[in-house]
């Protein structure tokens, strides 16, 4: 866990409540401080954010890890809660905010779902990370026909398109398919939607 505020008495009695509760804690006086020793995602676990630091403010913080590529969940704290600043840092995907003083059993609730809720995202995380990896792992030419594959065209049109034989492509086609760790269509276009690759008009025959 890991929990940015600059009262230090606030930070160390929720860093011993969580600590009581079998969790690893990191403190942090300020947003900068944990930009300089980013956490890692190795383990789940999740960030307790006070909105109003010196410096980065808890919603810039945010902001900045979001656009690191952090999945780490955030749960904001305050002791000022306003609706704007409540309904701004959940459309931009915080996990949970929380008023202070935060009762004991609220806060580990909170951390819980957090913890539960990064775990799910390393795990889709990481099997999108393998899959992009197999896609880089094609040929020029093999990725050429796993896009035209993936969007529904026979081999005829692909030939036709790429300017080979259908063997060629067949073969082509036999090699993706063992790339990308897959026995049939319906799983090469899972894998691809997962990814973000969307289809496309087919490709009419010459």
């Amino acid at each position: 866990m890991h929990i940015v505020d600059d009262d230090e008495s606030f930070r160390k009695a929720i860093e011993r409540h969580l600590r009581y509760a079998g969790y690893e804690v990191e403190t942090y006086a300020s947003a900068q401080h944990l930009l300089d020793r980013l956490p890692s995602e190795s383990e789940p676990g999740c960030i307790l954010l006070d909105v109003r630091l010196p410096g980065l403010t808890g919603p810039e913080l945010q902001e900045r890890l979001r656009e690191l590529g952090s999945t780490m969940p955030i749960i904001f704290m305050t002791g000022y809660p306003d609706i704007r600043t409540t309904v701004k840092t959940v459309k931009a995907g915080a996990e949970d905010f929380l008023t202070k003083p935060i009762p004991s059993d609220q806060l580990l609730q909170a951390v819980g779902r957090a913890v539960a809720h990064h775990n799910e995202t390393r795990g889709l995380k990481n099997k999108i990370d393998a899959v992009r990896a197999r896609i880089a792992a094609l040929t020029p030419r093999e990725r050429e026909v796993f896009l035209l594959v993936i969007r529904g065209n026979p081999n005829k049109q692909i030939a036709n398109a790429l300017g080979c034989t259908e063997r060629t492509i067949k073969a082509h086609r036999h090699r993706v398919m063992e790339k990308m760790q897959v026995r049939c269509l319906p799983e090469l276009v899972s894998l691809a939607e997962r990814i973000g690759v969307s289809a496309s008009p087919t490709v009419q025959a010459v």
